[in-house]
């Protein structure tokens, strides 16, 4: 995984609950087997006054490799920093190469099929208003002979302060570390055909100010179905895809901290593709009332909402895939024999635990980087719409997780 600053290489993909919209799929003409396609898309829109340079937001990008099946090797992403204004500043992630007003940074390769997202940090450094622009361009070592599509400008947005929520979530793989999608991790395997694992997922407040109460939904690819969720989530089945609908109304999220709890998957046993994609998380937040964390919950006033209003929206969803090992075979379920035991088995405890982000001081570098990203989904409406009265049967439970701040070097 990578983002840069904070880990961030995301999917964004079609759950079946949500209309399509976004990110559309673009034709082209088949590839040689040796030639990507790559294609950047950006993310990320607004930036909420007051944001720190030490809890800088990542503004998302994603990499899209769908229209090929080769490996784009050696992704490199190069941003342009000299159209940004006063109002913006920027932090170069460790590991990058510096050059003048540019900087580049090394995603690694990008297998066909799949897409990456990634962070440009970034802090507010003077008033609301227009921020000026970013210039991203994506390179690879691999023949990509259409290149017009692999650099964009954004023009950046200071807005009032407020919260604003970031959605990341890392690949599905046998042995991922749980870290808030912190950190790259090399030598990731696949699940075995009816193995489990954790999902490693984060909903991080980039905004400066907090947020009171979060929503959250996990969305699973066809073949995968959760072994373990929180308490505070309801379990259902949308188009033949598990979908979790989880809220907390009394998580209290800080600038610069994230949420997270235990959530474990399980390939299916038939499952015949070796990435299965896409899952999604959706989150937002609820806009309770401002008070301390131990403090009830309340309902927001309209002039409340307002001032909690979310800054940037846009990048709350996060897409993944699960990669599958078939070259494992599924272990049989045993037959049972004799009486069955009398003895319990030790119920969960129920409690979440709290995982903080890793120091990203010595070693490492580049881009911390998530996983794989398909397209960015609307109609978001419609899905809590479609939620409806079940939100009112979650249990509710705090859920705070605090990040270390990384130890990039900022510049304004």
């Amino acid at each position: 995984m990578t983002s840069f600053h904070r880990s961030a290489l995301t999917r964004v993909g079609a759950a079946a609950l949500l209309a399509a919209g976004g990110l559309a799929a673009v034709a082209a003409p088949a590839q040689a087997a040796d030639q990507a396609d790559l294609a950047l898309v950006p993310l990320s829109q607004n930036l909420a006054r007051g944001v720190q340079a030490a809890k800088a937001k990542p503004f998302k990008f994603t990499v899209d490799n769908t229209r090929s099946s080769a490996v784009a090797r050696d992704v490199r992403v190069t941003v342009e920093t000299k159209g940004l204004t006063q109002r913006v500043g920027f932090v170069v992630p460790q590991g990058c190469d510096v050059a003048g007003t540019t900087f580049t940074c090394l995603l690694g390769d990008l297998a066909g099929g799949t897409t990456e997202d990634f962070g440009i940090p970034l802090f507010s450094a003077g008033l609301r208003g227009k921020g000026g622009s970013l210039t991203v361009t994506i390179t690879s070592a691999t023949a990509d002979p259409n290149a017009d599509d692999n650099s964009e400008t954004v023009d950046i947005t200071v807005t009032r302060p407020g919260y604003d929520l970031t959605s990341w979530v890392q690949d599905g793989y046998a042995n991922v570390v749980v870290d808030g999608a912190q950190n790259s991790e090399p030598d990731l395997k696949p699940i075995p055909r009816g193995g489990t694992a954790p999902l490693d997922w984060a909903v991080y407040n980039d905004g400066s100010r907090r947020a009171t109460g979060i929503f959250y939904m996990l969305t699973l690819p066809a073949k995968v179905s959760f072994a373990k969720l929180p308490d505070n989530c309801v379990e259902q089945e949308i188009g033949g895809l598990a979908q979790a609908l989880c809220e907390d109304a009394g998580a209290v999220l800080k600038p610069g901290e994230y949420y997270t709890d235990d959530v474990q998957v399980k390939v299916a046993d038939d499952a015949a593709e070796p990435v299965l994609r896409p899952g999604e998380l959706f989150a937002y937040g609820l806009d309770g009332a401002e008070g301390e964390p131990e403090e009830e919950p309340q309902v927001a006033s309209s002039a409340q909402r307002r001032a909690f209003m979310e800054t940037d929206d846009v990048d709350n969803q996060a897409v993944f895939d699960v990669f599958v090992d078939l070259s494992a075979q599924p272990s049989p379920t045993p037959t049972p024999s004799g009486e069955p035991s009398a003895t319990p088995t030790a119920a969960p405890s129920g409690q979440p635990s709290v995982t903080p982000s890793p120091s990203s001081s010595g070693g490492g570098g580049g881009l911390p980087v998530t996983g794989v990203q398909a397209g960015l989904i609307g109609g978001v409406g419609a899905a809590v719409l479609l939620a409806g009265g079940v939100l009112l049967v979650l249990a509710r439970r705090r859920r705070v997780v605090l990040v270390t701040p990384g130890d990039e070097k900022s510049t304004d």
